[in-house]
């Protein structure tokens, strides 16, 4: 099974940056897609960004090139570079990877999140 840290949350300006960090062990020689979610009080679960072994990306349509995601393969370790921050950016921020068997999804391992809040 694969266990997943994030680091590099907590409180930012309106219009500033964080970076956060996603590090992967265990069975990480299975792992495929990894990403970013987001959860705010009161609201469901919505995807931020996410990236394939291949580099692949995709992001969520609210994040309108502000962030950025990125995986190196070899630390086992994946980013998100949030720019442009805004009071509804506010959230837990949740890393997650996909398990594949072959081509086949196993299951998605979750981190414990971290907390993001951007206000004055």
């Amino acid at each position: 099974q694969v266990q997943l840290v994030e680091s590099g949350g907590g409180l930012v300006q309106p219009g500033g940056s964080l970076r956060l960090s996603c590090a992967a062990s265990g069975s990480v020689f299975s792992i495929n897609v990894m990403g970013w979610y987001r959860q705010a009080p009161g609201k469901q679960r919505e995807l931020v960004a996410r990236i394939t072994s291949r580099g692949i990306t995709a992001y969520g349509d609210f994040v309108k090139g502000r962030f950025t995601i990125a995986r190196v393969n070899a630390k086992n370790t994946m980013y998100l570079q949030m720019n442009s921050l805004t009071a509804d950016d506010t959230a837990v921020y949740y890393c997650y990877a996909d398990d594949y068997s072959g081509s086949t999804y196993v299951r998605t391992n979750w981190g414990q999140g971290t907390q993001v809040t951007v206000s004055s």
